[in-house]
Protein backbone atom coordinates (compact mmCIF):
# COMPACT_ATOMS: atom_id res chain seq x y z
CA UNK A 1 0.00 0.00 0.00
CA UNK A 2 1.29 3.53 -0.83
CA UNK A 3 0.53 6.00 2.09
CA UNK A 4 0.49 9.78 1.01
CA UNK A 5 2.29 12.07 3.39
CA UNK A 6 -1.06 12.93 4.84
CA UNK A 7 -1.70 9.65 5.78
CA UNK A 8 1.99 9.28 7.72
CA UNK A 9 1.39 12.29 9.89
CA UNK A 10 -2.04 11.23 10.48
CA UNK A 11 -0.75 7.60 11.75
CA UNK A 12 1.77 9.41 13.65
CA UNK A 13 -0.03 12.04 15.14
CA UNK A 14 -3.31 9.80 16.13
CA UNK A 15 -0.77 7.73 18.43
CA UNK A 16 1.09 10.78 19.96
CA UNK A 17 -2.41 12.01 21.33
CA UNK A 18 -3.88 8.74 21.84
CA UNK A 19 -0.28 7.56 24.31
CA UNK A 20 -0.01 11.06 25.24
CA UNK A 21 -3.91 11.90 26.58
CA UNK A 22 -3.83 8.50 28.47
CA UNK A 23 -0.88 8.95 29.98
CA UNK A 24 -1.65 12.51 31.30
CA UNK A 25 -5.46 11.10 32.42
CA UNK A 26 -3.62 8.18 34.47
CA UNK A 27 -1.68 10.63 36.42
CA UNK A 28 -1.46 11.41 40.14
CA UNK A 29 -2.93 7.13 41.04
CA UNK A 30 -0.11 5.68 43.44
CA UNK A 31 -2.38 2.71 44.69
CA UNK A 32 -3.37 -0.92 43.55
CA UNK A 33 -7.04 0.46 43.11
CA UNK A 34 -5.81 3.14 40.86
CA UNK A 35 -3.33 1.23 38.77
CA UNK A 36 -5.70 -1.99 38.63
CA UNK A 37 -9.30 -0.49 38.81
CA UNK A 38 -8.82 3.36 37.48
CA UNK A 39 -9.45 4.66 41.11
CA UNK A 40 -13.03 2.98 40.49
CA UNK A 41 -13.81 6.04 39.13
CA UNK A 42 -14.90 5.69 35.35
CA UNK A 43 -18.37 6.49 33.90
CA UNK A 44 -20.62 4.78 31.68
CA UNK A 45 -19.68 6.17 28.58
CA UNK A 46 -15.81 5.40 28.82
CA UNK A 47 -16.60 1.53 30.43
CA UNK A 48 -18.93 0.82 27.18
CA UNK A 49 -16.34 2.31 24.26
CA UNK A 50 -13.49 0.63 26.40
CA UNK A 51 -15.46 -2.74 26.21
CA UNK A 52 -15.78 -2.60 23.01
CA UNK A 53 -11.91 -1.60 22.20
CA UNK A 54 -10.89 -4.01 24.43
CA UNK A 55 -13.11 -6.86 22.69
CA UNK A 56 -12.61 -5.94 19.09
CA UNK A 57 -9.46 -6.24 17.59
CA UNK A 58 -7.51 -8.28 14.96
CA UNK A 59 -8.53 -11.66 16.29
CA UNK A 60 -11.86 -10.23 14.81
CA UNK A 61 -10.42 -7.92 12.16
CA UNK A 62 -8.90 -10.60 10.72
CA UNK A 63 -10.24 -13.89 12.55
CA UNK A 64 -13.93 -12.82 12.21
CA UNK A 65 -13.54 -11.74 8.99
CA UNK A 66 -11.35 -14.46 7.39
CA UNK A 67 -14.45 -16.82 8.60
CA UNK A 68 -16.83 -14.53 6.70
CA UNK A 69 -14.76 -14.58 4.09
CA UNK A 70 -14.89 -18.45 4.04
CA UNK A 71 -18.28 -20.83 4.04
CA UNK A 72 -18.74 -19.83 7.31
CA UNK A 73 -19.99 -16.24 6.12
CA UNK A 74 -22.00 -13.86 8.30
CA UNK A 75 -23.24 -16.52 11.25
CA UNK A 76 -19.94 -15.90 12.74
CA UNK A 77 -21.30 -12.90 14.01
CA UNK A 78 -23.30 -14.71 16.35
CA UNK A 79 -20.35 -14.96 18.91
CA UNK A 80 -20.99 -10.97 19.20
CA UNK A 81 -24.49 -11.17 18.44
CA UNK A 82 -25.08 -13.52 21.42
CA UNK A 83 -22.50 -11.35 23.45
CA UNK A 84 -24.81 -8.42 23.23
CA UNK A 85 -27.63 -10.55 24.93
CA UNK A 86 -25.21 -12.04 27.77
CA UNK A 87 -23.95 -8.74 28.80
CA UNK A 88 -27.25 -7.42 29.36
CA UNK A 89 -28.16 -10.43 31.26
CA UNK A 90 -24.53 -9.87 33.12
CA UNK A 91 -25.67 -6.57 33.86
CA UNK A 92 -28.46 -7.56 36.08
CA UNK A 93 -27.88 -10.88 37.48
CA UNK A 94 -24.09 -10.99 38.38
CA UNK A 95 -22.70 -7.27 38.60
CA UNK A 96 -24.17 -6.05 41.15
CA UNK A 97 -23.31 -8.64 43.20
CA UNK A 98 -19.81 -8.64 42.41
CA UNK A 99 -19.57 -4.51 42.89
CA UNK A 100 -21.21 -5.47 46.32
CA UNK A 101 -18.52 -7.44 47.26
CA UNK A 102 -15.62 -4.49 46.62
CA UNK A 103 -13.06 -7.31 44.53
CA UNK A 104 -10.54 -6.81 42.42
CA UNK A 105 -10.55 -9.59 40.38
CA UNK A 106 -12.65 -12.40 39.58
CA UNK A 107 -10.13 -15.37 40.76
CA UNK A 108 -10.67 -13.62 44.07
CA UNK A 109 -14.36 -13.94 44.06
CA UNK A 110 -13.90 -17.86 43.89
CA UNK A 111 -12.04 -17.58 47.55
CA UNK A 112 -15.07 -16.45 49.21
CA UNK A 113 -17.30 -18.72 47.77
CA UNK A 114 -15.28 -21.27 48.18
CA UNK A 115 -11.38 -21.64 49.18
CA UNK A 116 -8.12 -20.05 48.79
CA UNK A 117 -6.95 -23.49 46.76
CA UNK A 118 -9.98 -22.74 43.90
CA UNK A 119 -8.61 -18.52 43.91
CA UNK A 120 -5.62 -20.16 43.12
CA UNK A 121 -6.12 -22.22 40.15
CA UNK A 122 -8.63 -20.13 38.30
CA UNK A 123 -6.04 -17.17 38.79
CA UNK A 124 -3.05 -19.62 36.93
CA UNK A 125 -5.29 -21.36 34.39
CA UNK A 126 -6.42 -17.48 33.36
CA UNK A 127 -2.72 -15.88 33.39
CA UNK A 128 -2.21 -18.81 31.40
CA UNK A 129 -4.79 -18.57 28.90
CA UNK A 130 -4.13 -14.87 28.23
CA UNK A 131 -0.54 -15.24 27.29
CA UNK A 132 -0.48 -18.04 25.68
CA UNK A 133 -3.46 -17.75 23.52
CA UNK A 134 -5.22 -14.48 23.95
CA UNK A 135 -2.20 -12.05 23.96
CA UNK A 136 -0.44 -14.17 21.19
CA UNK A 137 -3.11 -14.31 18.67
CA UNK A 138 -3.96 -10.73 18.92
CA UNK A 139 -0.10 -9.99 18.32
CA UNK A 140 -0.08 -12.67 15.63
CA UNK A 141 -3.34 -11.22 13.66
CA UNK A 142 -2.02 -7.63 14.07
CA UNK A 143 1.56 -8.56 12.49
CA UNK A 144 -0.24 -10.25 9.91
CA UNK A 145 -2.13 -7.40 8.86
CA UNK A 146 0.82 -4.96 8.88
CA UNK A 147 2.53 -7.73 7.03
CA UNK A 148 -0.19 -8.06 4.34
CA UNK A 149 -1.02 -3.89 4.49
CA UNK A 150 2.29 -2.34 5.06
CA UNK A 151 5.17 -5.30 4.26
CA UNK A 152 6.32 -5.23 7.31
CA UNK A 153 7.76 -8.81 8.21
CA UNK A 154 5.65 -10.99 10.27
CA UNK A 155 7.73 -10.83 13.40
CA UNK A 156 9.17 -7.15 13.31
CA UNK A 157 5.28 -6.02 13.45
CA UNK A 158 4.31 -8.74 16.03
CA UNK A 159 7.27 -7.06 18.02
CA UNK A 160 6.50 -3.31 17.28
CA UNK A 161 2.55 -3.68 18.41
CA UNK A 162 3.43 -5.57 21.92
CA UNK A 163 5.72 -2.43 22.67
CA UNK A 164 3.85 0.48 22.11
CA UNK A 165 0.62 -1.51 24.02
CA UNK A 166 2.73 -2.25 26.57
CA UNK A 167 4.71 1.86 27.29
CA UNK A 168 1.04 2.97 28.21
CA UNK A 169 -0.25 0.11 29.84
CA UNK A 170 3.00 -0.08 32.10
CA UNK A 171 2.50 3.10 32.97
CA UNK A 172 -0.58 4.01 33.74
CA UNK A 173 -2.26 1.04 34.07
CA UNK A 174 -6.32 0.49 33.47
CA UNK A 175 -7.07 4.11 33.87
CA UNK A 176 -4.78 4.70 30.73
CA UNK A 177 -5.83 1.69 28.75
CA UNK A 178 -9.68 3.20 29.12
CA UNK A 179 -8.75 6.41 27.93
CA UNK A 180 -6.34 5.37 25.33
CA UNK A 181 -9.69 3.16 24.09
CA UNK A 182 -12.03 5.95 23.91
CA UNK A 183 -9.93 7.03 20.95
CA UNK A 184 -9.02 3.31 19.33
CA UNK A 185 -13.28 2.21 19.75
CA UNK A 186 -14.30 5.19 18.28
CA UNK A 187 -11.67 4.46 15.28
CA UNK A 188 -12.13 1.35 15.06
CA UNK A 189 -15.83 1.28 14.88
CA UNK A 190 -16.05 4.35 12.25
CA UNK A 191 -13.08 2.35 10.01
CA UNK A 192 -14.54 -1.05 9.98
CA UNK A 193 -18.12 1.15 8.92
CA UNK A 194 -15.79 2.87 6.20
CA UNK A 195 -14.53 -0.34 4.60
CA UNK A 196 -17.98 -1.92 5.15
CA UNK A 197 -19.14 1.71 2.96
CA UNK A 198 -16.19 1.27 0.21
CA UNK A 199 -16.81 -2.55 -0.03
CA UNK A 200 -20.72 -2.12 -0.87
CA UNK A 201 -20.31 0.57 -3.22
CA UNK A 202 -17.49 -2.30 -5.00
CA UNK A 203 -19.91 -4.69 -5.63
CA UNK A 204 -22.75 -3.40 -6.85
CA UNK A 205 -25.07 -2.42 -4.33
CA UNK A 206 -26.69 -4.48 -1.88
CA UNK A 207 -29.17 -6.38 -3.76
CA UNK A 208 -26.01 -7.17 -5.67
CA UNK A 209 -24.24 -8.71 -2.82
CA UNK A 210 -26.94 -10.54 -1.05
CA UNK A 211 -27.62 -12.19 -4.29
CA UNK A 212 -23.54 -13.26 -4.95
CA UNK A 213 -23.26 -14.45 -1.83
CA UNK A 214 -26.55 -15.83 -0.86
CA UNK A 215 -25.54 -18.78 1.03
CA UNK A 216 -22.90 -17.16 3.21
CA UNK A 217 -25.63 -14.23 4.71
CA UNK A 218 -27.36 -17.32 7.08
CA UNK A 219 -27.11 -17.14 10.67
CA UNK A 220 -28.10 -20.47 11.17
CA UNK A 221 -25.85 -23.28 9.61
CA UNK A 222 -26.57 -26.92 9.18
CA UNK A 223 -25.95 -29.91 11.94
CA UNK A 224 -23.08 -31.10 9.97
CA UNK A 225 -20.95 -27.74 9.60
CA UNK A 226 -17.66 -28.18 10.52
CA UNK A 227 -16.89 -25.33 11.69
CA UNK A 228 -20.33 -23.87 13.31
CA UNK A 229 -23.23 -26.01 13.58
CA UNK A 230 -26.36 -24.74 15.00
CA UNK A 231 -25.92 -28.22 17.57
CA UNK A 232 -22.58 -26.44 18.46
CA UNK A 233 -24.22 -23.07 18.86
CA UNK A 234 -27.48 -24.18 20.71
CA UNK A 235 -25.50 -26.36 23.11
CA UNK A 236 -22.03 -24.90 23.80
CA UNK A 237 -22.82 -21.38 22.92
CA UNK A 238 -24.32 -19.89 25.82
CA UNK A 239 -21.22 -21.45 28.24
CA UNK A 240 -19.00 -19.48 26.02
CA UNK A 241 -20.89 -16.42 26.87
CA UNK A 242 -21.28 -16.76 30.43
CA UNK A 243 -18.00 -17.15 30.84
CA UNK A 244 -16.61 -13.84 28.24
CA UNK A 245 -19.66 -11.78 29.52
CA UNK A 246 -19.44 -12.61 33.04
CA UNK A 247 -16.69 -13.93 34.28
CA UNK A 248 -13.46 -12.99 31.81
CA UNK A 249 -11.53 -10.52 33.53
CA UNK A 250 -10.28 -8.17 30.50
CA UNK A 251 -13.92 -7.61 29.59
CA UNK A 252 -15.02 -7.22 33.81
CA UNK A 253 -12.36 -5.22 34.83
CA UNK A 254 -13.69 -2.17 33.58
CA UNK A 255 -16.94 -2.71 35.36
CA UNK A 256 -15.79 -3.40 38.71
CA UNK A 257 -13.55 0.13 37.96
CA UNK A 258 -17.33 1.77 37.48
CA UNK A 259 -18.20 4.85 40.00
CA UNK A 260 -21.50 2.98 40.66
CA UNK A 261 -23.83 0.39 39.76
CA UNK A 262 -25.55 2.09 37.65
CA UNK A 263 -22.35 3.26 35.57
CA UNK A 264 -21.76 -0.28 35.50
CA UNK A 265 -24.92 -1.54 34.38
CA UNK A 266 -25.64 1.62 31.77
CA UNK A 267 -21.45 0.79 30.42
CA UNK A 268 -22.04 -3.07 29.27
CA UNK A 269 -25.53 -2.30 28.14
CA UNK A 270 -23.62 0.43 26.02
CA UNK A 271 -20.75 -1.86 25.06
CA UNK A 272 -23.37 -4.69 23.83
CA UNK A 273 -25.64 -2.08 21.66
CA UNK A 274 -22.23 -0.75 20.12
CA UNK A 275 -21.53 -4.81 19.27
CA UNK A 276 -24.52 -5.06 17.01
CA UNK A 277 -22.32 -3.40 14.41
CA UNK A 278 -19.79 -6.14 14.40
CA UNK A 279 -21.25 -8.07 11.32
CA UNK A 280 -21.44 -5.08 9.52
CA UNK A 281 -17.78 -3.43 10.33
CA UNK A 282 -16.29 -6.65 10.45
CA UNK A 283 -17.99 -9.62 8.74
CA UNK A 284 -19.60 -8.76 6.03
CA UNK A 285 -16.08 -6.93 4.92
CA UNK A 286 -14.51 -10.34 4.51
CA UNK A 287 -17.66 -11.78 2.73
CA UNK A 288 -17.54 -8.65 0.15
CA UNK A 289 -13.37 -9.12 -0.01
CA UNK A 290 -14.00 -12.79 -1.14
CA UNK A 291 -16.11 -11.28 -3.48
CA UNK A 292 -14.53 -8.92 -5.03
CA UNK A 293 -11.10 -10.80 -4.91
CA UNK A 294 -11.00 -14.83 -5.62
CA UNK A 295 -7.57 -15.17 -4.30
CA UNK A 296 -8.59 -14.43 -0.73
CA UNK A 297 -10.15 -17.74 -0.42
CA UNK A 298 -6.89 -19.50 -0.69
CA UNK A 299 -5.88 -17.43 2.88
CA UNK A 300 -8.91 -16.23 4.53
CA UNK A 301 -7.14 -14.33 7.43
CA UNK A 302 -6.24 -11.81 4.40
CA UNK A 303 -9.76 -10.48 3.83
CA UNK A 304 -9.94 -7.45 5.96
CA UNK A 305 -6.47 -6.37 5.78
CA UNK A 306 -6.99 -7.01 1.52
CA UNK A 307 -10.10 -4.53 1.80
CA UNK A 308 -8.00 -2.14 3.65
CA UNK A 309 -5.13 -2.55 0.94
CA UNK A 310 -7.52 -2.29 -2.46
CA UNK A 311 -10.16 -0.15 -1.40
CA UNK A 312 -9.13 2.57 0.80
CA UNK A 313 -8.27 5.46 -0.98
CA UNK A 314 -4.80 7.71 -0.27
CA UNK A 315 -5.78 10.52 2.07
CA UNK A 316 -8.12 7.74 4.25
CA UNK A 317 -5.49 4.99 4.69
CA UNK A 318 -3.72 6.86 7.51
CA UNK A 319 -6.91 6.49 9.07
CA UNK A 320 -8.11 2.90 8.98
CA UNK A 321 -4.53 2.22 9.37
CA UNK A 322 -4.59 3.97 12.71
CA UNK A 323 -8.22 2.46 13.33
CA UNK A 324 -6.83 -0.91 12.91
CA UNK A 325 -3.47 -0.58 15.07
CA UNK A 326 -5.35 1.04 17.68
CA UNK A 327 -7.62 -1.92 18.02
CA UNK A 328 -4.44 -3.85 18.28
CA UNK A 329 -2.74 -2.06 21.02
CA UNK A 330 -6.63 -1.26 22.68
CA UNK A 331 -7.04 -4.99 23.41
CA UNK A 332 -2.98 -5.91 23.91
CA UNK A 333 -3.33 -3.35 26.39
CA UNK A 334 -6.39 -4.50 28.71
CA UNK A 335 -5.35 -8.18 28.44
CA UNK A 336 -1.61 -7.30 29.27
CA UNK A 337 -3.22 -5.17 32.85
CA UNK A 338 -5.72 -7.74 33.26
CA UNK A 339 -2.62 -10.45 33.32
CA UNK A 340 -0.61 -8.40 35.64
CA UNK A 341 -3.98 -7.43 37.89
CA UNK A 342 -4.50 -11.52 38.72
CA UNK A 343 -1.07 -12.38 39.01
CA UNK A 344 -0.25 -9.47 41.25
CA UNK A 345 -3.55 -9.28 43.30
CA UNK A 346 -4.40 -12.98 43.02
CA UNK A 347 -0.91 -15.15 43.04
CA UNK A 348 1.91 -12.42 44.55
CA UNK A 349 -0.44 -11.06 47.08
CA UNK A 350 -2.36 -13.66 48.40
CA UNK A 351 0.44 -16.53 48.36
CA UNK A 352 3.67 -14.72 48.58
CA UNK A 353 3.26 -11.37 50.13
CA UNK A 354 0.30 -11.02 52.06
CA UNK A 355 1.57 -7.33 53.54
CA UNK A 356 3.05 -5.91 50.45
CA UNK A 357 2.73 -2.48 49.91
CA UNK A 358 0.62 -0.43 47.67
CA UNK A 359 4.29 0.69 46.28
CA UNK A 360 5.16 -2.95 45.43
CA UNK A 361 2.28 -3.96 44.30
CA UNK A 362 1.90 -1.71 41.93
CA UNK A 363 5.94 -2.26 40.80
CA UNK A 364 5.25 -6.13 40.29
CA UNK A 365 2.07 -5.11 38.37
CA UNK A 366 4.11 -3.38 35.85
CA UNK A 367 6.58 -6.47 36.06
CA UNK A 368 4.56 -8.97 34.58
CA UNK A 369 2.81 -6.69 32.50
CA UNK A 370 6.40 -5.95 30.60
CA UNK A 371 7.13 -9.95 31.01
CA UNK A 372 4.12 -11.04 29.52
CA UNK A 373 4.16 -8.45 26.34
CA UNK A 374 7.94 -10.54 25.74
CA UNK A 375 6.83 -14.07 26.42
CA UNK A 376 3.42 -12.74 23.73
CA UNK A 377 5.78 -11.56 21.14
CA UNK A 378 7.88 -14.98 21.11
CA UNK A 379 5.07 -17.23 20.99
CA UNK A 380 3.13 -15.15 18.24
CA UNK A 381 5.11 -15.76 15.13
CA UNK A 382 4.45 -19.53 15.67
CA UNK A 383 0.48 -19.15 14.72
CA UNK A 384 1.52 -19.42 11.19
CA UNK A 385 1.89 -22.33 10.92
CA UNK A 386 -1.06 -23.43 9.16
CA UNK A 387 -2.20 -26.36 11.43
CA UNK A 388 -3.66 -24.05 13.89
CA UNK A 389 -6.77 -23.59 11.65
CA UNK A 390 -6.59 -19.64 11.20
CA UNK A 391 -6.59 -17.31 14.36
CA UNK A 392 -10.56 -17.01 15.17
CA UNK A 393 -10.45 -20.78 15.34
CA UNK A 394 -7.68 -21.09 17.67
CA UNK A 395 -8.81 -18.49 20.00
CA UNK A 396 -12.18 -20.18 20.31
CA UNK A 397 -11.23 -23.97 20.90
CA UNK A 398 -8.29 -23.30 23.03
CA UNK A 399 -10.39 -20.92 25.50
CA UNK A 400 -12.17 -24.74 25.71
CA UNK A 401 -9.58 -25.25 28.25
CA UNK A 402 -11.12 -22.61 30.63
CA UNK A 403 -14.93 -22.22 29.70
CA UNK A 404 -16.74 -24.82 31.41
CA UNK A 405 -15.15 -25.67 34.57
CA UNK A 406 -15.00 -21.86 35.41
CA UNK A 407 -19.41 -21.78 34.04
CA UNK A 408 -19.67 -24.32 36.18
CA UNK A 409 -17.71 -23.19 39.19
CA UNK A 410 -19.68 -19.83 39.43
CA UNK A 411 -22.72 -20.78 38.27
CA UNK A 412 -23.28 -23.95 40.67
CA UNK A 413 -21.81 -22.02 43.26
CA UNK A 414 -23.99 -19.39 42.86
CA UNK A 415 -27.23 -20.97 42.23
CA UNK A 416 -26.60 -23.70 44.90
CA UNK A 417 -25.33 -22.11 48.73
CA UNK A 418 -24.59 -25.47 50.05
CA UNK A 419 -22.12 -26.34 47.54
CA UNK A 420 -18.60 -27.22 49.50
CA UNK A 421 -15.21 -25.80 48.18
CA UNK A 422 -14.23 -29.11 47.26
CA UNK A 423 -16.99 -29.37 44.48
CA UNK A 424 -15.26 -25.53 43.31
CA UNK A 425 -11.57 -26.87 43.43
CA UNK A 426 -13.27 -29.78 41.70
CA UNK A 427 -15.07 -28.12 38.41
CA UNK A 428 -11.99 -25.99 38.07
CA UNK A 429 -9.26 -28.77 37.84
CA UNK A 430 -11.77 -31.73 35.88
CA UNK A 431 -12.99 -29.05 33.58
CA UNK A 432 -9.59 -28.59 31.38
CA UNK A 433 -8.44 -32.58 32.18
CA UNK A 434 -12.24 -33.69 30.60
CA UNK A 435 -12.17 -30.83 27.88
CA UNK A 436 -8.81 -32.45 27.01
CA UNK A 437 -9.35 -36.08 26.93
CA UNK A 438 -12.42 -35.18 24.08
CA UNK A 439 -10.03 -33.31 22.22
CA UNK A 440 -7.40 -35.58 22.33
CA UNK A 441 -9.77 -39.27 21.92
CA UNK A 442 -13.02 -37.58 20.05
CA UNK A 443 -11.97 -34.65 17.66
CA UNK A 444 -14.72 -34.96 15.30
CA UNK A 445 -17.14 -34.07 17.97
CA UNK A 446 -17.31 -29.87 17.38
CA UNK A 447 -15.44 -28.38 20.48
CA UNK A 448 -18.57 -26.77 21.43
CA UNK A 449 -20.48 -29.76 22.03
CA UNK A 450 -17.33 -31.02 23.59
CA UNK A 451 -17.59 -28.22 25.79
CA UNK A 452 -21.10 -28.22 26.22
CA UNK A 453 -20.46 -32.51 27.56
CA UNK A 454 -17.81 -31.38 29.78
CA UNK A 455 -20.15 -29.23 31.32
CA UNK A 456 -22.66 -31.38 31.85
CA UNK A 457 -20.33 -33.61 33.22
CA UNK A 458 -18.25 -31.51 35.89
CA UNK A 459 -22.05 -29.98 36.94
CA UNK A 460 -23.05 -33.79 37.50
CA UNK A 461 -20.08 -34.45 39.87
CA UNK A 462 -20.47 -30.79 41.63
CA UNK A 463 -24.00 -32.02 42.36
CA UNK A 464 -22.56 -35.61 43.77
CA UNK A 465 -20.15 -33.94 46.02
CA UNK A 466 -22.48 -31.28 46.89
CA UNK A 467 -25.08 -33.81 48.38
CA UNK A 468 -22.49 -36.25 50.11
CA UNK A 469 -20.18 -32.94 51.35
CA UNK A 470 -22.65 -30.05 51.71
CA UNK A 471 -21.89 -26.80 53.71
CA UNK A 472 -23.54 -26.54 56.76
CA UNK A 473 -24.05 -23.02 56.05
CA UNK A 474 -23.69 -20.80 52.81
CA UNK A 475 -20.68 -19.09 53.18
CA UNK A 476 -20.79 -15.59 53.67
CA UNK A 477 -19.40 -12.52 50.97
CA UNK A 478 -17.65 -8.90 51.58
CA UNK A 479 -19.98 -6.26 51.56
CA UNK A 480 -19.63 -3.00 50.52
CA UNK A 481 -22.23 -0.85 52.62
CA UNK A 482 -21.36 2.76 50.25
CA UNK A 483 -22.93 1.09 47.20
CA UNK A 484 -26.77 1.49 45.88
CA UNK A 485 -27.48 -1.87 43.83
CA UNK A 486 -31.08 -1.00 43.02
CA UNK A 487 -31.53 -1.57 39.37
CA UNK A 488 -32.92 1.51 37.22
CA UNK A 489 -36.24 1.04 35.66
CA UNK A 490 -34.90 3.41 32.58
CA UNK A 491 -31.47 0.95 32.22
CA UNK A 492 -33.77 -2.61 32.50
CA UNK A 493 -36.04 -0.80 29.13
CA UNK A 494 -32.86 -0.41 27.67
CA UNK A 495 -31.35 -3.83 28.27
CA UNK A 496 -34.37 -5.16 26.56
CA UNK A 497 -33.82 -3.08 23.88
CA UNK A 498 -30.37 -4.26 22.92
CA UNK A 499 -31.96 -8.22 23.39
CA UNK A 500 -35.08 -7.07 20.94
CA UNK A 501 -32.35 -5.63 17.98
CA UNK A 502 -30.09 -8.44 18.84
CA UNK A 503 -32.95 -11.33 17.89
CA UNK A 504 -34.12 -8.98 15.20
CA UNK A 505 -30.68 -9.33 13.43
CA UNK A 506 -30.74 -12.85 13.76
CA UNK A 507 -33.81 -13.60 12.70
CA UNK A 508 -33.00 -11.32 9.40
CA UNK A 509 -30.56 -13.65 8.78
CA UNK A 510 -31.57 -16.62 9.81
Amino acid sequence: MTLSVFDLVFFAAFFVVVIGFSVWKSRGGSDSSDYFLGGRSLPWWLIGISIVAANISTEQMVGMAGQGAGDVGIAVSLWQLAGSIGVVVFAFTLLPRLLKSGIYTIPEFLEYRYNSLARAIMALITVIIYIGVLLTAVLYSGGLTMQTVLGVPLTQGVWVLGVVAALYTVWGGLKAVAWADLFQGLALLLGGLLVFGLGLHAVGGWESFAEANEERLHMILPSDHPVLPWTGAFAGMWIVLLYYCGLNQFIVQRTLAARTLRDGQAGVIFAGALWLLVPFAIVLPGTMASQLFPEVEETPDRAFPYMVTNLIPAGLRGFVLAAIAGAIVSSLGSMLNSASTIFTMDIYRRLFRPNASQTSLVLVGRLVTAASVALACFLAPQLADPRFGGVFQFIQQFQGYIWPGVVAAFAFGLLVPTAPPAAGVFALLAGPALYGLFQAFAPDIHFLLQVALTFQLVVFAMGFITFVWPLEKPRALPVREDLDVTSSPKLKLAGGAVVVATVLIIWIFR
